[in-house]
């Protein structure tokens, strides 16, 4: 019997399932954007036009002294951010955010494939997986639905402010 495995997506793949989802607009760092120059070329969605606060974040490559744990510089590898919230980042890791750094020292943040907090942003209830495949692509889905739907709430809740 031969197993047909699906290649895991790539970034830009990744890329088109977000801008799938409704309301989603992505800003890509550049000159242009205002950026600093160690995060061009990464991308930001939001919902709707109000970009302050993206629910996910897609890199290829390492911010040089803030953010390169991941090591994302690496031959095609890539990180997907997920902004969970406290609630659903304490389900999914079994502690909340606030105990982030006391986990940290344990945890292999260049590991491929499986879902982990963010190296930076954990204690802001942010995860992260390297190259979403087999084993972390069916759970990386759940969580962007989750992540979008907050911020849809969010938006929400910023709309009928302004009205």
């Amino acid at each position: 019997m031969t197993s047909t495995a699906v290649p895991a997506p790539t970034a830009d793949q990744i890329a088109d399932r977000i801008l799938a989802l409704p309301e989603v607009t992505v800003v890509v760092a550049d000159e242009a954007s205002g950026a600093p120059p160690a995060s061009w070329g990464w991308r930001f969605f939001h919902v709707g036009d109000d970009h302050r606060r993206p629910f996910a974040t897609l890199g290829e490559h390492d911010m040089p002294g803030f953010d390169d744990d991941s090591q994302l510089d690496r031959p095609g590898v890539y990180r997907l951010n997920l902004d969970l919230g406290r609630t659903e980042f304490e389900r999914r890791f079994g502690y909340p955010p606030a105990r982030f750094t006391d986990h940290r020292p344990s945890l292999d943040a260049t590991v491929l494939d499986e879902i982990l907090p963010h190296p930076v942003y954990g204690t802001h209830g942010w995860a992260c997986v390297l190259n979403p495949g087999a084993a972390s692509l069916t759970e990386t889905d759940r969580l962007l639905a989750h992540a979008h739907q907050r911020a849809r709430q969010r938006h929400r809740r910023t709309l009928d402010r302004r009205h």
